[in-house]
């Protein structure tokens, strides 16, 4: 299970360099606006320390990280919900991602192009928003207008269902006026499910990713205004020097890599940062599989029973369900091997109700 997060922002912030040290995978980079037209995809391992562990613990032949897509869209400007800078096509990119990374540029570089002439994250975080906001209000619009014909002439069935998507739309209408995301109206359950298909690009988690120079690792003005923003949207924040990762993506050893980290005075990158802030972001939770063949990082929805989790594996297992025999990672790095574990009481056997959690390491048991 892979989630996909669109990387967005305004044109020339750093978008496809961080996609391409993200990925590995050259984007297109240039410094115009609007060098990325068609959206690069790129699939991220999710860096997790956990499956390094019991890849050495087990001695394994083979290790399976956890992975997350990422999509490279081009960058929107002032007018794109009008379609000004190929708008329309952008937004229609973004309607297909689950997550949102808004790319905000926070560093001074007079060699470098900004769209509008000036450095104001705050004011670049709001063109966007604002965007996004007055093309959902156009969707949003649209289906008021067809709820209320159905409410009219439609069956009693469907007159009750147009009632929950005009509660719902009823909400979500003065904050895109106010150019406010969709995800801060207070939805009941019934209200989101009903207003699904309508796909709003403001329901979508967004998380704001500050791109930084060599001096801002660690912060400076810029990135204190964002995370002002975020906070008042109570939304993360991650800050990526795009020079720096790239440099560390071009580096074949994870020494190396480490040693670079420690210089500049990061324990890890900004891009591992990232990857984890977006998987976790949609709810998402991993899961272990370990042995001498193969230790695997599984993901599932926060939430999930173990059947549910075993169906991730192979639908088989799912099906066939008997149990779960189940231990905690953090128990393993406690007590050093299994029998330990087992000793301890910490080793145990879980039914179909079992909601598995984060870092679990499984063993299923089914019959088909």
């Amino acid at each position: 299970m892979a989630i996909n997060c669109g990387i967005v922002g305004l044109p020339n912030v750093g978008k496809s360099t961080i996609f391409s040290a993200l990925t590995s995978a050259p984007a297109e980079a240039a410094n115009y606006a609007f060098c990325t037209i068609n959206p690069n995809v790129g699939i991220v391992n999710l860096p997790d320390e956990r499956l390094e562990f019991l890849s050495e613990k087990f001695n394994t032949r083979s290790k399976v990280p956890a992975t997350v897509e990422f999509v490279d869209i081009a960058g929107l400007v002032k007018g794109a919900s009008k379609g000004e800078g190929l708008g329309n096509q952008f937004l229609s990119h973004i309607r297909e991602v689950n997550v949102i990374a808004h790319v905000v540029r926070c560093f001074d570089n007079d060699d470098i192009i900004h769209v509008n002439n000036k450095i104001d994250p705050v004011d670049d975080i709001e063109t966007i928003n604002m965007e996004l906001s007055f093309a959902d209000l156009d969707t949003v619009n649209k289906r008021i207008e067809r709820a209320e014909r159905s409410s009219r002439v439609m069956g009693k069935d469907e007159q009750k269902k147009a009632v929950v998507v005009l509660s719902a739309l009823q909400k979500i209408k003065p904050l895109l006026e106010n150019g406010e995301a969709a995800r801060k109206a207070k939805l009941t359950d019934d209200e989101k499910e009903s207003i699904y298909d309508c796909h709003l690009i403001t329901m979508k988690p967004m998380l704001y990713v500050c791109n930084v120079d060599e001096d801002g690792v660690n912060g400076n003005a810029h990135t204190d205004a964002v995370k002002k923003v975020a906070e008042n949207e109570n939304a993360d924040v991650v800050l990526i020097c795009g020079k720096f990762e790239a440099e560390l993506a071009d580096m074949e050893s994870e020494e190396e890599k480490k040693a670079f980290l420690e210089e500049i005075g990061l324990k890890e990158s900004g891009l591992a940062v990232l990857a984890r802030a977006t998987y976790h972001l949609m709810g998402l939770r991993t899961f272990f599989t370990a042995g001498e063949d193969e230790c695997r990082a599984w993901t599932i929805h926060a939430g999930d029973t173990a059947p549910k989790a075993a169906g991730v594996i192979h639908t088989d297992f799912e099906r066939g369900f008997i149990k779960a025999e189940i231990y905690k990672y953090d128990d393993l790095v406690e007590y050093g091997t299994e029998a330990a574990i087992k000793a301890a009481g910490k080793y145990r056997i879980e039914g179909k109700e079992y909601i598995v959690q984060d870092g679990d390491v499984i063993f299923f048991r089914f019959n088909v």
